[in-house]
């Protein structure tokens, strides 16, 4: 697994820079005049409507808010007094978020007890990574072994993380586009270690659980067979990985990407794997750049899941989705979206992914 070169922002927190073969980094002192961080920056509330916890961070307010080009937070700055990189250059970068939503490390949650409002300290993980230090670029223009080693650090940061006591989830995604609601058009994704498992991922692992009692195997397992028995939703693949529209698609461009063996994360796959994964991801990435005449808004999520029992049946993958519905119109979630978690879907899977394999 990549080894990263460890530096200090001038508030302490964590710089990780990652480097294709023959770069060295060399990252210069951070001379930034920035305020200490609070120790207890974010809360945890817990909504005894739903059992779920809602994470409160008010500090984020305060966020950098679309700078302009020469004043990005995420190029290179080689004087160490304007940049969160202080460097002349970098192939890929982490660093923990100046803005957090979960910082420090606490003990596990547990599950909250009495009738009455419960509060504790937002103690996790949140990080950035930057894919490059090309301010225009994108993620699908990467080199191959550019987007490798993006993929390394997206492993090195999970297996760091797993490992940290209270971190009970790990999450690597990325908001691309002004249209999800991306502040800065520098092309970078994000790191969170939650300290309990989110919603989603709690679901997903009840219905593997239910579908395992019920049928003896692995739901996802499952699904992947049927979709490529079907044929006719899947996009790519290659003898490794699959991409496929599911078939019961929430968004207008919905795409999920699974290894076709059975992993529970981004550390359990092998140097093949982690290659085809690669390619697989930009090859997916390209085809929705070439949808429409501007690059396609999307989230991309990296489910991934620890190797402990509760999480046995979780399997490794990665689920590309964008609001965008045609060439003019994007996909609003309103009320039953918003308020009822009902999906209401404008187009068939069937057609979108026949798009996408035009589009190869």
């Amino acid at each position: 697994m990549t080894a990263p070169t460890r530096a200090k922002l001038a508030d302490g927190r964590d710089l990780l820079f990652f480097a294709l073969p023959g770069h060295r980094p060399a990252p210069v002192a951070d001379r930034r005049p920035l305020p200490p961080r609070q120790p207890e920056q974010s809360q945890l509330r817990f909504d005894r409507t739903t059992g779920q916890w809602v994470i409160v961070a008010a500090l984020r307010q305060d966020r950098t808010y679309k700078p302009p080009p020469d004043q990005c937070p995420l190029c290179p700055g080689p004087t160490g007094l304007t940049s969160e990189v202080p460097a002349k250059d970098y192939d890929v970068v982490v660093f923990e978020n100046r803005f957090p939503s979960l910082s420090g490390v606490g003990r596990p949650l547990g599950a909250p007890s009495g009738a009455g409002f419960t509060a504790v300290p937002g103690h996790g993980r949140t990080e950035v990574i930057c894919f490059s230090s090309n301010h225009t670029g994108s993620f699908a223009q990467l080199p191959p072994a550019h987007a490798r080693l993006v993929v390394d650090a997206w492993r090195h940061r999970t297996a760091e993380l797993m490992a940290t006591p209270g971190i009970e989830q790990v999450f690597c995604f990325e908001n691309r586009g002004e249209e999800i609601g991306v502040t800065l058009t520098h092309p970078h994704g994000q790191i969170y270690g939650y300290p309990y498992l989110t919603p989603r991922t709690a679901a997903m692992l009840g219905q593997a659980d239910a579908h395992r009692k019920s049928h003896g195997d692995n739901l996802f397992a499952s699904l992947l067979a049927a979709e490529v028995a079907d044929g006719s939703r899947i996009v790519t693949r290659n003898e490794l990985f699959t991409a496929f529209v599911p078939f019961a698609a929430r968004w207008p461009v919905e795409v999920h990407i699974y290894p076709n063996r059975f992993v529970r994360n981004l550390i359990e796959l092998n140097g093949a794997e982690l290659d085809a994964f690669a390619k697989l991801y930009l090859d997916v990435l390209g085809r929705f750049d070439r949808m429409y005449s501007a690059p396609l808004p999307y989230i991309s999520a990296l489910h991934q899941f620890a190797d402990a029992r509760a999480q046995a049946e979780g399997y490794f993958h990665v689920e590309l989705m964008s609001i965008r519905r045609s060439s003019t119109k994007l996909k609003y979630l309103a009320a039953s979206e918003s308020a009822m978690d009902a999906f209401i879907s404008d187009v068939t899977p069937e057609s979108v992914a026949e798009r996408l394999r035009g589009l190869g």
